[in-house]
């Protein structure tokens, strides 16, 4: 008579899986960012991209100019979105109001010089 080489093993339930795929938020309000810093890494878009940001094809949220990052909520429709940005400096919200402060940057460049002077003129008046 032959006996088994192995004995009968039990199945498993929720046994191993994948590993963690490593989602969430990589960089967090006020934080320095350069251009091509992953902001958010998701499936799906629970947040979307705003002003500064881009998206990628697996709804990566990615820097596309240095500053710091930003979140808000925009009503949309009948619920509310969030959105992440960048700003180009710690203080601003955003959305930005480009029709009454003009905008932060032409062509990606900021105007370092303007900025400069702007705080240090408005100090002495």
């Amino acid at each position: 008579i032959r006996t088994a080489t192995k004995r009968a093993g039990g199945t498993v339930r929720n046994h191993g899986g994948s590993p963690g795929k490593r989602l969430g938020l990589k960089k967090f309000s006020d934080q320095y960012v350069i251009p091509g810093n992953i902001i958010v890494r998701q499936r799906g878009t629970q947040f979307h991209p705003g002003q500064n940001v881009a998206m990628g094809r697996d709804h990566t949220i990615y820097a596309t100019v240095p500053g710091y990052v930003r979140f808000y909520k925009q009503k949309w429709m009948r619920t509310e979105r969030k959105f992440v940005g960048v700003v180009l400096n710690r203080g601003e919200k955003l959305p930005r109001d480009e029709a009454a402060l003009g905008r932060s940057r032409y062509c990606g460049l900021a105007n370092l010089t303007a900025l400069k002077a702007g705080p240090s003129s408005s100090l002495t008046s």
